[in-house]
């Protein structure tokens, strides 16, 4: 049975649009389709499931499955033992139906570990053979709970929605704890476009073609819905070079091995393009959201300065209006107190001139009151405008510090990053990768078939542990690795016990044990062809991924250092 370990990339917990399947492929007879369908956006879901607590230093554990109502008929058993600085896990499933029974863009299943915080990883392919299918896995995690999905390909950062097996408690083994927060999953939409026909961009006219070319296919297909094309070009490209390499390999009928070996590369590139492309796009949608938030704060700004002149304006117009009665009754008041004056004699002229001193004084009260009204309303007009100019300029203010202090937090990490990066390679071969710093140490550091470090091994190291210990916060994660002459068994037995060598000794030297994980990987990740003593020697090397907020998190630079392996 064949099994496959998903490697170690960025998780992504967004959710991605739709996009078009890869197109234009000259030498690929798989990929008809020419159209580029405009990206649908696609929802994440939820759902929970039950965590196991395995003690350290118990016995192994059984752990049972049973199918969902995707699919009942499903079960499975999981042997699961903690071995310290890590659990095995040994999975069996029986009963299980094609994966494309749930759309043409599902290939495989895949089984995953859930932390009660909801984080999932990958554990690892589960590829049938008559509905049965089995895994091996190791993982840091102690407690976590067990799913096993349907997916497009192999190495998907994150699962689908599509669960169709859950771990089974047993309370006579081990600490069964109900996981509160919930786990995201990727709905179908991520996968799919509504205008694309997947049979022809996955099966092409051969259904013979291995398994592992048709993953390749759909994580390149996948990469266009993810918009890799737009905003990861350059690895999207590879992932093409890479698929069109391996759809020659099997057209020149070559090993089986071979072709599935470039079909794995393919998906690994595709599955890089497409995390980069999540990333930049969610980026690029935070910008484009302060930009309107800014665009907004200054029309309700607009908005308010052209009210108060409206209000100016209004009250203007009705002291306009006042005056000009108040002139009106003046008027008219002064031709009847003419006429009444050329009527009446001294005495009543007496009394209506005094009658109308009183009208005049009440009057001119009355109008020194309406005035002092008026300019306290254009008082305060000007008061909410000249307010309303100090809080725009305060929120440009507070934008602009928000955005230096962003760029400068981003600076300072780039910047810690390329140092660590010539200090590491300044000491060992060390490359920028999406998985962190990647620091190589040759088989050449190591006794022959041992995993004992020599003395130039342990110097290298010495000098590796003082740069982690001057920078607090920094994780490694030691991976072996070996070439293909041995048993399986030997092999891995081999690259475990030399990258537990070497967090023995990292943390003999002080380094934090908690900021230290080690696996290893036998000759299943080949970075050469072991059918020369060249390919051999560069295949048998021990990495060390150093990762870490301080220097972004594993993001990938731009280019390796001088002499780095790509």
């Amino acid at each position: 049975m064949n099994v496959k370990i998903a490697p170690a990339l960025l998780t992504i917990t967004g959710i991605f649009g739709a996009c078009l399947p890869l197109s234009g492929a000259p030498a690929a007879p798989a990929f008809g389709q020419t159209s580029y369908p405009t990206a649908t956006p696609a929802k994440s879901v939820s759902r929970t499931t039950k965590a196991v607590n395995y003690r350290r230093g118990g016995p192994a554990a059984k752990i049972d499955f049973q199918g969902t109502e995707l699919m009942g008929p499903a079960s499975g058993v999981a042997k699961v033992q903690n071995k310290g600085s890590r659990v095995e896990i040994e999975a069996k499933f029986l009963g299980l139906d094609e994966a494309t029974k749930f759309g043409l863009e599902y290939l495989t299943y895949v089984l995953w570990a859930v932390s009660p915080e909801g984080r999932a990883v990958n554990l690892g392919e589960v590829v049938l053979k008559n509905g049965a299918g089995e895994v091996k896995a190791i993982t840091d995690m102690q407690t976590f709970g067990m799913i096993v999905t349907a997916e497009p390909y192999f190495a998907v950062t994150q699962p689908g929605n599509t669960v169709v097996l859950e771990n089974m408690s047993n309370t006579s083994m081990a600490k069964v704890e109900n996981i509160n927060a919930s786990y995201e999953l990727v709905t179908r939409g991520a996968y799919s476009s509504s205008n694309t026909k997947i049979e022809n961009a996955i099966f092409g006219i051969d259904r013979k073609t291995p398994l592992e070319l048709f993953e390749a296919r759909n994580s390149v297909r996948i990469a266009h819905i993810a918009l890799a094309d737009k905003y990861a070009t350059p690895t999207l490209a590879k992932a093409e070079l890479q698929l069109r390499a391996a759809e020659e390999t099997y057209a020149r009928k070559s090993d089986k091995k071979a072709v599935e070996a470039a079909a794995r590369e393919v998906v690994i590139t595709a599955e890089e393009a497409r995390v980069m492309a999540v990333k930049q796009k969610a980026e690029e949608d935070a910008q484009a959201k302060i930009a309107a938030d800014k665009k907004a704060a200054e029309e309700r700004e607009a908005k308010a300065r052209a009210d108060a002149a409206a209000e100016a304006q209004r009250r203007l117009e009705a002291e306009q209006a006042r005056k000009q009665a108040e002139a009106a009754q003046a008027e008219a008041l002064r031709m009847k107190q003419e006429a009444e004056k050329a009527a009446a004699d001294a005495a009543r002229q007496k009394a209506e001139a005094d009658q109308a001193r009183a009208a005049a004084l009440v009057q001119q009260q009355a109008a020194e009151a309406e005035a002092q009204k008026a300019a306290n309303e254009r008082a305060a007009a000007q008061a909410a405008a000249e307010q309303a100019a100090r809080d725009k300029a305060a929120a440009q203010a507070d934008a602009e510090k928000a955005r230096q202090a962003a760029a400068q937090a981003e600076a300072e990490k780039a910047q810690l990053r390329a140092q660590l990066l010539a200090q590491l390679n300044s000491i060992l071969q060390t490359r920028d990768s999406a998985r962190g710093l990647i620091v190589n140490m040759s088989d050449v550091l190591f006794a022959t078939g041992s995993y004992t470090l020599k003395p130039g091994a342990r110097e290298k190291l010495a000098k590796i542990s003082g740069i982690m210990l001057a920078h607090p916060g920094l994780t490694m994660q030691i991976e072996g690795h070996t070439d293909s002459v041995g048993g399986d068994e030997f092999n891995q037995t081999l690259s475990e016990r030399r990258a537990g060598s070497v967090r023995d000794f990292l943390a003999d030297q002080g380094v934090p044990a908690s900021s230290i994980t080690a696996r290893g990987l036998g000759k299943t990740e080949p970075v050469a062809s072991n059918d020369t003593a060249e390919g051999r020697q560069r295949n048998r090397r021990v990495e060390l991924v150093v990762n870490g907020d301080a220097i972004g998190n594993g993001t990938a630079s731009a280019s390796a250092a001088p002499g780095s392996q790509q």
